[in-house]
């Protein structure tokens, strides 16, 4: 790949263009599927369709799945508890954005 090549080359955004199934991303995150399907429930995460054979869980979910199991697990918290935890680490991050700019 010469130069020139490189400087343009754009590495795909895996978090865009990844669509798993339930079953993947509970294999993925070592999830039982109960608890997935209660965090979707809750509003924890966000699949694409309508009933669980169909949903399609995009990067954000994966990465959003990994955040729930370590707080479920680790800090033992109920599903509730893990919405409101992933709501304000996101209002942290979406601040400290701003803060940047």
């Amino acid at each position: 790949m010469s130069e020139a090549d490189r400087s343009n080359f754009q590495p795909p955004i895996v978090e865009v263009e990844i669509a798993l199934t339930l079953t993947e991303l509970c294999q993925a995150c070592n999830v039982p599927e109960d608890q997935v399907v209660l965090w979707v429930l809750e509003g924890v995460i966000e699949p694409l369709g309508e009933q669980p054979q169909d949903w399609r869980f995009t990067g954000g979910c994966l990465r959003r799945t990994r955040v729930a199991w370590r707080l479920t697990r680790d800090l033992e918290l109920n599903a509730p508890g893990v919405s409101l935890a992933l709501d304000l680490l996101d209002e942290i991050a979406a601040l400290k954005a701003l803060l940047r700019r």
